[in-house]
């Protein structure tokens, strides 16, 4: 944490730090102590704006792929998440991973709290990765006319086997990539390190939504979004 707050002081930028397990006190959650999968979001002075904890817990048991179950250590957040760079890039929306995969939590971003930018910090596997990586991300941008960034850690290889610790190696997908409003890739990179950099044009995502207006085309007679608790800077809160 201390390591976030340091960086974006020293470079005058907002950092969106990926994401750590956070150990909340019984305290804080009625006597009940929980381990959330955690966000932290700091602006250009060092101040924490904003945190997301993970919403929707990656419980999958794909045939002859995969099988996790992060219920069985994490509890769900329960708020939506955002934060304000101003005139800088307005609202950006937050969610962690397999986050991604549910277009509501998106549509209350973009639509209710005017999110130009949503940004998942995620690591897809190498069963859904390949299939759901990019397509996702595409998705989200097409559905809310917005900019969607994704960062991943780089692919590693399996230690050897008198080097294997208590869990399975877990081997992430990588690509880190930035879509645009259109749904087009701005840009990407593989899956070994790397450092992906673009310029955004915010403009793009008002001439999207001008230009194809899904948003005010919406059939409220037919249904709508609801709830939403959301998690800020600026306190406001949304039922």
């Amino acid at each position: 944490m201390g390591l976030l707050v340091e960086e974006a002081r020293r470079y005058g930028m907002f950092v969106i730090g990926g994401s750590i397990p956070e150990r909340v006190a019984g305290e804080e959650e009625g006597g009940v102590e929980r381990i959330y999968n955690t966000c932290v979001i700091v602006d250009p002075t060092g101040t924490i704006v904003a945190k997301h904890r993970k919403a929707h817990l990656f419980d999958i048991d794909v045939p002859g792929g995969i099988t996790f179950r992060e219920s069985d250590t994490l509890s769900p957040g329960d708020e939506l998440t955002m934060f304000d760079t101003g005139e800088y890039l307005g609202k950006i929306g937050v969610g962690i991973c397999y986050d991604i995969r549910f277009p509501e939590y998106a549509l209350l971003l973009t639509q209710r709290h005017k999110c130009n930018i949503l940004v998942y910090p995620g690591a897809f596997n190498l069963t859904t990765g390949p299939a759901h990586w990019e397509l996702l991300q595409r998705a989200r941008a097409v559905d809310n006319q917005c900019f969607v960034l994704t960062a991943s850690p780089a692919r590693t290889e399996p230690p050897p086997d008198d080097k294997k610790g208590k869990y399975p190696h877990y081997t992430a997908w990588g690509h880190s990539t930035a879509i645009g409003p259109w749904g087009d890739v701005v840009a990407t990179c593989g899956e070994g390190e790397d450092l992906v950099v673009c310029d955004l044009d915010v403009g793009k995502v008002e001439e999207m939504r001008e230009g194809i207006p899904v948003a005010k085309q919406k059939r409220g007679d037919l249904y709508r979004l609801s709830g939403g608790n959301s998690r800020d800077g600026d306190g406001d809160g949304d039922n």
